[in-house]
Parts: C-alpha cells; sequence; structure tokens
C-alpha cells in the first residue's frame, strides 16, 4: 500500500518526479535571509541595549554639513545658559575644525602630504575622501563625523580647500563665508553634554535623544531636552581624555601620533599622585569657566610654568694672552641662568 501524500509533484529533468515541499521550504528560507539582510531601523548600528535610542540613530546620518550642524545645533542652549554660551563661543572648542586656521591647515596637510599619496588609502583626489580618512583628526576635532555619510567628508575638504584659495587671494568675503560654514561645526554644548558625555556605554548606558547629561539627575526646561541625566564622567578628567589622549589612534586603519596629554596625565601626574582634574584646573580654578583655554591664556600660562631668570655680570679677560707681551684687558660679561619648572599636570607643550 502506498502512503497517500497531499504533496503536488513535479516532473525532473529526467522524467522522473520529485516532491515541491523542498523547493517550497527552500524559497521560505530564501525570503526569510531577504527579510534579515534588509535595514532594520529598530536594529542599533553597534551592539548594546539602547544605542538604537541616541541622536544619530534616530535622525539618521548627515548627508550635508548643513544637516550635521543641525543634527547637534546648541544654539538654543545660549537661550537659558547665557553666561556659558558666551564663555564657550570664545573658546577653541567653538572652532574645533578651523581653530586660529592653523587646525584646518594641518589638516589640510595631511591630506595633500598623506591620505592622497598613500598607496592603499584608495583615495588620489578630494573627490575620493571618505568618513574614515577625516578621522584621522576628526576623531577629536570633529567627533560627529562619524554621524554623517562620505558626502559629508567631502563637503568639508571642498570648503577647506575654497576657504584657503580665499585667504590666499586676500578675498576677505569668501573666507568669511567658508570660515562660518565651517564652524558651524565645533565641539559644543551636546557633544559633551550628550554623545561623549558617557564612556562606558555598557556599564552606564548610551547616550538618549532628549536627554541632556551634567552632575545631577532631574527635569531640565527645554522643550527638545527636558531631562537630565547624570554623567557618571561629567566632572572626571577621562571625559576630556575621549581626545585629548592617549597617543597613537591605533584603532584607526592608519594610526597617527597625536595628542598624548590624557596619557602623561595619567601615567606621570596621578601615578605620583596627583589629584587634580582637568576641569578643577582649566575651568574652576582658573576661573574661564567653558571658555576653557590653555597657553593662550596669560592665567594659565602663569600658572602651568614656572620660569627664573638669573643674571650675573662679570669680567672676563679679552683673549690678549694669546699675544704675548700685550697687557690684559678686562672686559664686562653676562651669565644667564634660566629655569622652567612645569606645574601643570601633564607634559607641555601637548595637546
Amino acid at each position: 500500500m502506498t502512503r497517500s501524500s497531499d504533496q503536488a509533484t513535479l516532473p525532473t529533468a529526467r522524467g522522473t518526479t520529485r516532491s515541491r515541499a523542498p523547493i517550497v521550504l527552500l524559497s521560505a528560507c530564501a525570503a526569510a535571509l531577504f527579510l534579515f539582510l534588509l535595514p532594520a531601523p529598530c536594529r542599533p548600528a553597534q551592539p548594546g541595549v539602547g544605542a538604537e535610542e541616541g541622536v544619530a540613530a534616530k535622525k539618521g546620518r548627515a548627508t550635508t554639513v548643513a544637516e550635521l550642524a543641525k543634527l547637534w545645533d546648541s544654539r538654543h542652549c545660549g537661550d537659558c545658559h547665557v553666561e556659558i554660551y558666551r564663555d564657550w563661543e570664545k573658546s577653541i572648542h567653538a572652532r574645533s575644525l578651523l581653530g586660529t586656521g592653523r587646525t584646518a591647515l594641518t589638516l589640510l596637510t595631511s591630506l595633500s602630504n598623506g591620505i592622497l599619496k598613500y598607496q592603499y588609502s584608495g583615495a588620489k583626489n578630494p573627490g575620493e575622501i571618505r568618513v574614515e580618512h577625516l578621522m584621522v583628526c576628526a576623531k577629536c576635532h570633529l567627533p560627529q563625523l562619524a554621524d554623517a555619510t562620505d558626502e559629508v567628508a567631502r563637503e568639508i575638504v571642498d570648503d577647506l580647500l575654497k576657504w584657503q584659495d580665499a585667504v590666499k587671494t586676500k578675498n576677505v568675503k569668501a573666507a568669511r563665508k567658508y570660515e562660518d560654514k565651517i564652524k558651524s561645526l565645533s565641539i559644543n554644548c551636546l557633544i559633551c553634554h550628550n554623545r561623549n558625555a558617557v564612556v562606558h556605554k555598557w556599564t552606564d548606558g548610551y547616550p538618549k535623544t532628549r536627554e541632556v547629561y551634567g552632575s545631577k539627575e532631574g527635569p531640565h526646561f527645554c522643550g527638545l531636552w527636558p531631562s537630565m541625566k547624570k554623567s557618571p564622567v561629567m566632572g572626571e578628567s577621562v571625559l576630556c581624555g575621549q581626545c585629548h589622549g592617549l597617543g597613537p589612534n591605533l584603532e584607526l586603519d592608519n594610526p597617527t601620533q597625536c595628542a598624548t596629554l590624557y596619557g602623561n596625565y595619567l601615567f606621570s601626574y596621578m601615578a605620583e599622585g596627583g589629584r587634580e582634574t582637568c576641569q578643577e584646573c582649566h575651568m574652576r580654578r582658573s576661573k574661564l569657566g567653558h571658555n576653557i583655554q590653555s597657553y593662550r591664556d596669560p592665567g594659565m600660562a602663569k600658572a602651568a610654568i614656572d620660569f627664573q631668570v638669573g643674571i650675573r655680570r662679570h669680567l672676563m679677560d679679552d683673549g690678549s694672552e694669546s699675544n704675548p707681551g700685550t697687557v690684559l684687558r678686562p672686559v664686562p660679561g653676562i651669565a644667564v641662568n634660566v629655569a622652567m619648572t612645569n606645574k601643570a599636570g601633564h607634559s607641555i607643550p601637548d595637546g
């Protein structure tokens, strides 16, 4: 007796028959795999519970400089935190990609003399630049570039080149135009008080949209950011150490030796019993607040280095002993002793 089955059969190439069920099963598996590979808005871009609640994860990657500036726009913070915002506007953080002009020029030099000449970089002209190429500098000078597409990286390079050309040709109007656009991207309130406010994300959770992070919990009377959460690192040097770093950026495909300030702070200052934080010296004791400065501020420079000069006058002969019979004549001279003592909690200079 043959067992009955409701499975239909299909002719094979050789005239025999086989069941359709395996084909149906295979089709179902293929469809499931296809659906799994589709972009899933609810799936976090990186491992970890809550990563999908972040600003960039919620709003999507920026595709233009204007979109990136808007994604992390903190100008509204100045409506309430007037004094703090004014202090910040005076700082280099407010123009982190431009700096005094030297930062922008250094970035361009790293492109022309480095990235565009490296055999395996994958970029031979500015039109081939990607986010990963700029992160050599942007990891610290513009960490939110990681929340943008490659088109934004290329737009930034194009703006920097046009700014440089305008400066060279003394086209003040054009230079100011591109300078203002470049300055729209900065280390602003939301970078420190949201994006980079949590270092150990698997331990303390990921920064979330509509939350700002400070030294305490509670309501934050702002329609865009209505909640305040306590950041475990807001008063700790490790917050600053994310950028003012440990040395080589070894996680990058082409590491560079850059800022070693935080590493020096840990292994030279803290290891010898130092207890002050970056915030204590650069914000509170200096009374600069969010106008965080270093050597450009006379008070900071004076606090960081003990500079002593000693001058002693003395008489010396004029060398006439080399000529026998010549009367020696004493001539006045001075001896200068210079002593410089580093009183900072890290090496100087550094960044």
